[in-house]
């Protein structure tokens, strides 16, 4: 699970912000959807961060914030913004952790990783095992690509088929 350190909320010129953002940090005052707005990134995260599926956000000796992360993406100078959703009371991973203190020490990088219990999915191969930390059980994720590669033909028909359909993302 990724955890967060937050400072209390300061302004930044939009203009500058990778995602043109007024705020960032936290306050008292945030409602759930300001505070997720203004914190989803823009990060320095680690090879580890692709595989969490939660993030924790905390200031103040307290968690903040539970956000479910569906995917990280890109943003300017290297750095991930987190696209998800904000966990509500009645969801376990918001249970266990949102209003408590920090489940580690604080350190100078904001940016932390923790083993939770939480930290489960189900195999991205479709076999319907749980999996923790990662998207696949070891191997499955080959079976997955050999059976959607199947599903056009040979190697060298899906070769042939993504040529002719992947258009390559512009920078914006």
């Amino acid at each position: 699970m990724i955890h967060i350190t937050l400072g209390r909320m300061r302004y930044v010129n939009p203009q500058e912000d990778q995602l043109g953002r007024e705020h960032v940090g936290w306050d008292p005052n945030m409602g759930d959807e300001a505070l997720f707005r203004a914190n989803r990134g823009c990060w320095v995260l680690g090879e580890r961060a692709e595989k969490e599926q939660y993030a924790l956000l905390s200031c103040e000796g307290e968690v903040r914030m539970a956000i479910e992360i569906d995917r990280l993406v890109p943003v300017a100078g290297g750095r991930k913004a987190m696209e998800g959703r904000f966990l509500k009371p009645g969801n376990a991973v918001y249970d266990a952790y949102v209003g408590g203190k920090p489940p580690v020490e604080s350190t100078r990088n904001p940016i932390t990783y923790f083993d939770s219990s939480h930290d489960s999915r189900l195999c991205g191969c479709g076999c319907g095992e749980p999996v923790a930390g990662g998207w696949f059980l070891a191997g499955h994720d080959q079976k997955a690509l050999h059976a959607r590669v199947a599903k056009i033909g040979t190697v060298r028909e899906f070769i042939d088929w993504f040529d002719n359909t992947y258009v390559e993302p512009t920078a914006e």
